[in-house]
């Protein structure tokens, strides 16, 4: 049997990919702080689940959303560094490794844009703690040397699928009339669905001549005021009170989170990907809200 091993498989990305590795036959073997899968201290038991599996995932750190304090910060960013040593250490204690390590990383790591794209080979990596998190993960990653395991890092753009996310508070947004333009409006918004993100996974898997980073983003990202527009569109919803700055830092401090998550001009192009012929499913906004919303 096929075995995949998903560190950090319990928020909304490691459900999904639970569920769809199931479906494809998969033996699913799951890491994480939960008490009812193999724990980030049970080093052996670690070992033992990536012995001759097909591929690792890791999708492992504090969520960012939260408020950018120093005790939030040193752990969002202990969080990935620590998990990513762990695993590998333990791909390197492995008789028989994975073949395949992706590990996340984040489409943060490039610098707000609203000139031009981002992409693998011509981005320009930011500035800031969400970089230095990003930079300091690929770093982790990258530093070893795993002679008999391919090494894939994801830059992931924001994650839009119907159970979780940030769909949720954007459509709560919507629905109780605040769903106008935030900031300025004209902020890049480069997202994916969870499906091609998945579908991604699996056609890195089978290209075994493909290792280093990859950005996961659809390759149409739109403008703030599109996105906002085109969620209003979906859920029939004729107007929304825009957002200014000012208002966002309140509402950020309320909801203990960062404005950098809604403010930050993220412009990514998955120039890598559809050079190697991947096909994305979701290509465009529209097409993704609308399966999103009313399927």
């Amino acid at each position: 049997m096929k075995k995949a091993v998903i560190a950090g498989g319990t928020g909304f990305i490691g459900e999904y990919f639970q569920k769809k590795f199931h479906e494809l036959g998969y033996d699913v073997k799951v890491i994480s702080r939960q008490p009812q899968y193999i724990s980030w201290d049970d080093t052996s038991g670690i070992i033992d689940a990536l012995e001759g599996a097909d591929l690792l995932v890791n999708l492992a750190g504090k969520s960012v959303n939260c408020r950018y304090n120093e005790k939030n910060k040193h752990e969002i960013m202990q969080s990935r560094i620590k998990t990513t040593n762990i695993l590998g250490e333990s791909v390197l204690a492995c008789q028989t490794p994975p073949k395949v390590w992706m590990n996340s990383s984040t489409a943060t790591i490039y610098r707000h844009a609203e000139d031009r794209p981002m992409t693998e080979e011509k981005g320009e990596i930011g500035s800031g703690f969400s970089v230095d998190v990003a930079t300091s993960w690929e770093n982790a990653f990258f530093s070893f040397t795993l002679p008999n395991t391919r090494q894939i890092a994801l830059r992931i753009a924001i994650v839009l699928g119907k159970e979780g996310g940030v769909m949720t508070p954007y459509q709560h947004l919507v629905r109780f009339g605040l769903g106008g333009v935030q900031g300025t409006g004209k902020q890049r918004f480069s997202w994916i669905h969870i499906e091609d993100l998945f579908q991604i996974i699996l056609f890195l898997k089978e290209r075994e001549d493909l290792s280093g980073v990859f950005n996961c983003a659809a390759p149409n990202p739109v403008s703030n005021k599109e996105l906002m527009t085109l969620l209003r569109t979906e859920m029939n919803v004729p107007f929304g009170v825009p957002s200014p700055k000012w208002m966002l830092e309140i509402g950020a401090i309320l909801i203990k989170t960062e404005t950098e998550l809604v403010l930050k001009s993220r412009w990514v192009i998955p120039e890598r990907l559809e050079r190697e012929g991947y096909t994305f499913t979701f290509n465009t906004l529209q097409k993704t809200l609308r399966d999103i919303i009313n399927n």
